[in-house]
């Protein structure tokens, strides 16, 4: 059995509109502990995440205390909405439009088939040449909720509202070979009550 854990990471500052550079808040670089906490025990062989730096920031906590190095994978990024910062855009529709119709996207951005698609791709390898050991991946809210969408059809927008509302969270994916076995997601800070 492949374990995979997918961290979605920390809260970040909004106010920095580069998404490659957007770092976590203090608040988000605290919350990270609580990743370090919930996989100390899990046996993790192998970390991977998305080249942004929130993702990586997320895991670094836990990547020192274990030892393992963060491996970045580029197809592991989060969408891209547009080439630019949009002013006053509301990204609520967007995301809305984008549930609704997986082709919907800005000029310049992607769709979730095309995020769902790289997503999938680097998972497949990801458990193609880490087959039966434990990988924890760095994410964001949109691509994380492409890969449990290709899993489970049921996972919808309403469904994604509520991930995105959690900085962090992690969701286990179990696999046999290459089907996914189960899905469970898990709310750190009711962990830590």
């Amino acid at each position: 059995m492949t374990t995979i854990f997918y961290i979605r990471h920390a809260e970040c500052n909004s106010q920095n509109h580069d998404d490659v550079s957007r770092e976590l808040t203090p608040k988000g670089l605290t919350d990270s502990k609580l990743v370090t906490r919930f996989l100390a025990d899990k046996n993790v062989d192998i970390i991977f995440s998305s080249p942004y730096k929130r993702a990586i920031e997320t895991l670094r906590d836990f990547s020192k205390s274990s030892g393992l190095e963060i491996n970045t994978l580029d197809d592991l990024r989060e969408r891209t909405v547009n080439n630019s910062w949009i002013e006053d855009f509301d990204f609520a529709a967007f995301s809305k439009a984008q549930w609704a119709d997986f082709d919907y996207k800005l000029s310049g951005g992607e769709s979730l088939h095309e995020v769902q698609a790289r997503n999938i791709a680097a998972l497949g390898q990801i458990i193609k040449e880490h087959k039966d050991r434990t990988v924890a991946i760095g994410t964001h809210a949109t691509a994380l909720g492409t890969v449990i969408n290709f899993y489970d059809k049921k996972f919808d927008f309403a469904h994604f509202e509520k991930v995105k509302g959690l900085m962090p969270c992690i969701v286990k994916f179990s696999f046999q070979d290459d089907i996914c076995k189960t899905i469970r997601k898990y709310n750190l800070f009711e962990l830590q009550r």
